[in-house]
């Protein structure tokens, strides 16, 4: 990591990610080397070397909130930062790559944010009282909170929203292996003479 940091020229505005991995990584050895120290098979020579490796006890910690936030920002946002740290990541949107879509909605997202705070902000307020999103869109733009337009790209951000959390769903049958049980009851006719 320092070194990709030192050839792509130091960037001031890497210095969030430099110290978010550095501290994820010395935590992330420490706890490995301790776990491998408390399972050592000769328990004496486990203390022995825990004492000299560990001798004012673990000190590493896990990235801290704020540097956490700090990072969730950069990457939530375009920026030279995160274009240098998704360089060579595969992010054409198409079907089989959900890092591309979600990439792809990033701009949506950034778009729709003042609109989308504007109505969240009228449902609790304004007394929308539709429980069907889309409901809830249609008495917004009869009210005069948002605008035709405004109700289109809520929707489509929740289309996209609905796209990056949907998981695969398959029926349990579908799944199952083929089992004694399905081996026992198979459809005899199905059976060819």
């Amino acid at each position: 990591m320092l070194k990709r940091y030192h050839d792509e020229g130091a960037p001031q505005a890497d210095q969030p990610l430099l110290a978010w991995a550095f501290h994820d990584s010395v935590h992330k050895i420490e706890e490995s080397l301790s776990a491998a120290l408390r399972n050592f098979p000769i328990r004496p020579i486990g203390w022995l070397m825990w004492a000299l490796i560990f001798p004012l006890g673990r000190r590493a910690e896990a990235p801290g909130d704020r540097l956490s936030r700090r990072v969730a920002a950069l990457l939530m946002a375009p920026n030279e930062a995160r274009d240098r740290l998704a360089n060579g990541v595969f992010l054409t949107p198409c079907e089989n790559n959900p890092g591309g879509r979600i990439n792809s909605y990033l701009s949506k997202a950034i778009m729709a944010e003042p609109v989308e705070r504007k109505f969240l902000k009228a449902l609790k307020s304004k007394g929308i009282e539709a429980l069907d999103f889309k409901a809830q869109l249609d008495e917004a733009v009869a009210e005069g909170v948002i605008t035709q337009d405004e109700r289109s790209l809520l929707e489509e951000l929740r289309t996209l929203t609905l796209d990056t959390i949907t998981v695969d769903d398959f029926d349990t049958h579908e799944l199952r292996a083929a089992s004694y049980y399905d081996r026992q009851h198979k459809d005899p006719h199905s059976q060819a003479a």
